[in-house]
């Protein structure tokens, strides 16, 4: 996730420095506390799981990986028609062997640390084309995630949450022109226009946002935590038909899978994303930038605390397959922050994203992604002390990374990669930057500027926090997208992000005195809603 800190409150007193957070502890404790939930009673073997890529990037290809796996002892689990590969549990050597198969692209163990078994069968855990979306059967038991709803009962701990807003604490939607009123209560910071510096930039597209109406025929997905869709700024946007949880590489589409589990650290943060993007507009609680859009809920967030490899590539896919014009993705992959090509492992992990990405831009969606909370140039070597981060003993590799090694799936080819602002349009510190690395900068906040300065969004139980990060950059992205795509039906990725970059250039000579001459930070600019 990337979330760099919430806002507790507003008082001098109660605010303090916050790094950005580091999943460590939550993990341990998920192992600790539940860490073999997710899979059968072993036999005494240990296995990692694996992702097969076969030469052929469709279903011949994943039938033949599945088939080579298999030989060697592999245990297939979920099998990835669209871009020819598979899932796979097996013991340590088998990356090794299967790598000398005729026709194997690539094979990596997406995990560093061993399970005693694969995942439990799960009946359904298919792919489909999410034709039809409506409403699903009666909640059927989960077996090891949390009961439907139970998300909702509980607040993360280290999260506090603020009282309802009132749709007032909207500055981010100010500056990018999101909004159909004047700013509410010292919303918009940044300067007028030059040439008008009675009026706040956000004024002059209102009348140019598209309808409710037209924003409920666009799909976006929020790839994440999960959404609590039981939030009254949510519940009418989230569509069951199209969203499932991939927590476990294998799309399960059974009624309410795709809410958070509380039991899991910062399990909101998906939901919190989810309400910039399409939050109603009813005069409660917060506004979405597309408030009307439908949203596809896709659950990565595993009972581990990871977002590994193939839950990226299940629900990427799924996301494609239903329609997702626009796809968020708030995080980065585990357990390498950065994947580097020279290790066989991390190279097959960044191939099998790149394929899933690559299917959905295909398939009509933008894929939009954060641009990294830790500060550093994406165009210079760096180092990565944070991976791998599903370890449960030791410190972690102390890697001395250059340009090659990756994020994903933020620096992948045609992705909109998103850094942040604060209220006033200046780079957050916290936010990665690289000239060519990112595409775009959008209000992500400041951790330290309590509910004023950071982005105030929806948290399960019906609540609210908030929060600061490209996280919140990113959504805001997402959300614009879904503006676009609903006034221009037709209009291909490439001309949706043309047009938001053009626009998004335009709102730095009419924002900044100076404009955004940092391109190695601001990419094409500031976003703002395209006028037409």
């Amino acid at each position: 996730m990337e979330q760099v800190s919430q806002a507790r409150s507003d008082t001098p007193a109660t605010r303090r420095r916050r790094s950005v957070r580091v999943l460590g502890a939550t993990l341990l404790t998920g192992l600790l506390l539940g860490g073999a939930v997710p899979y059968v009673t072993g036999t005494g073997d240990t296995y990692l799981s694996y992702l097969v890529l076969d030469e052929r990037t469709d279903a011949q290809g994943a039938e033949h990986a599945a088939d080579r796996a298999r030989a060697l002892g592999g245990k297939v689990v979920q099998d990835y028609p669209q871009i020819g590969a598979v899932l796979a549990y097996a013991g340590p050597r088998f990356a090794g062997k299967l790598r000398q198969q005729p026709g194997i692209a690539a094979v990596g163990a997406t995990r560093t640390v061993p399970v005693p078994s694969p995942p439990r069968p799960l009946a359904g855990a298919a792919f489909d084309t999410g034709t039809a979306h409506g409403p699903k059967a009666a909640a059927l038991p989960l077996g090891d995630a949390a009961p439907p709803g139970s998300a909702a009962e509980g607040v993360d701990d280290s999260t506090a949450t603020v009282p309802d807003p009132g749709e007032q604490s909207d500055w981010n939607l100010a500056m990018i022109g999101a909004l159909d009123r004047p700013a509410g209560r010292g919303a918009a910071l940044l300067r007028p226009p030059v040439a008008d510096r009675g009026t706040a930039p956000s004024t002059d597209r209102a009348a140019a946002l598209p309808t409710a109406q037209q924003l409920s025929k666009v799909t976006v997905a929020v790839l994440d935590s999960g959404v609590d869709d039981t939030h009254p700024d949510l519940r009418a946007a989230v569509d069951p038909g199209a969203s499932a949880s991939c927590a476990d590489g294998r799309p399960d589409s059974r009624s309410g899978a795709w809410r958070p589990d509380d039991a899991i650290n910062e399990s909101g943060h998906g939901t919190h994303v989810a309400g910039i993007i399409g939050a109603a507009r009813d005069g409660r609680g917060v506004t979405g930038v597309a408030p009307g859009v439908r949203i596809a809920a896709v659950r990565l967030l595993g009972p581990l605390g990871q977002y590994y490899a193939e839950n990226i590539v299940c629900g990427m896919l799924w996301a494609a397959d239903h329609g997702a014009r626009a796809i968020n993705d708030s995080y980065f992959a585990d357990p390498w922050k950065y994947n580097c090509p020279e290790d066989a492992d991390q190279a097959a992990l960044a191939a099998a994203v790149g394929r899933a990405v690559a299917y959905a831009q295909r398939k009509g969606a933008v894929v939009v992604a954060s641009a990294g909370n830790d500060g550093q140039d994406l165009n210079a070597g760096r180092t990565d002390r944070r991976s791998p981060n599903d370890r449960t003993t030791g410190p972690p590799d102390d890697r001395q990374l250059g340009t090659e090694c990756i994020r994903l799936p933020g620096e992948l080819p045609g992705v909109v990669t998103v850094t942040a602002v604060d209220r006033n349009g200046l780079p957050a510190g916290y936010s990665n930057y690289g000239r060519g690395k990112v595409s775009i900068a959008a209000p992500g906040g400041d951790p330290d500027g309590g509910t004023q300065g950071a982005v105030v969004s929806d948290w399960p139980g019906g609540r609210y926090a908030a929060l600061a990060g490209t996280s919140m950059s990113a959504a805001h992205v997402t959300g614009a997208v879904a503006v676009v795509a609903a006034r221009h039906p037709d209009w291909s990725p490439d001309r949706i992000s043309a047009d938001l970059a053009r626009a998004a250039a335009e709102n730095c000579t009419k924002a900044l005195p100076l404009g955004c001459q940092d391109h190695d930070f601001y990419g094409a600019g500031i976003l703002a809603l395209p006028a037409d």
